[in-house]
């Protein structure tokens, strides 16, 4: 083969392997590109579950705290209902037992 068809074989394999290497480079950068964007979207989405089952454990808690509230709030409703029972039962002792002292009082001093 005479030398300037070499040469000519030669620069379009250089021509060739410039192409293949452009090429790749442009599929590499696509690539990356395509990663990056599937991690962002991966990203975004792990921040949306762990967004929402923050709220949903946020929520759950708020209920668990009602709850505790009412059953407390029931216990003193409870708790005073008994004193006002205790107290109004006694009532009359108190009341008989003031008039006693009073008339012990009134009959000390007569």
């Amino acid at each position: 083969m005479p030398r300037p068809d070499v040469l000519k074989e030669i620069k379009e394999a250089e021509r060739r392997a410039d192409e293949i290497i452009a090429e790749a480079e442009s599929d590499r950068e696509d690539r990356i590109a395509e990663a990056r964007k599937e991690a962002d979207e991966i990203r975004t989405a792990a921040r949306e579950q762990a967004e929402e089952r923050a709220e949903q454990r946020l929520s759950e808690a708020e209920d668990d705290i009602e709850a505790r509230r009412e059953e407390l709030l029931e216990e003193g409703r409870e708790s005073r209902q008994a004193l006002v029972d205790d107290a109004t039962a006694r009532l009359d002792e108190a009341v008989e037992l003031a008039v006693e002292r009073f008339e012990e009082a009134v009959n000390a001093q007569t």
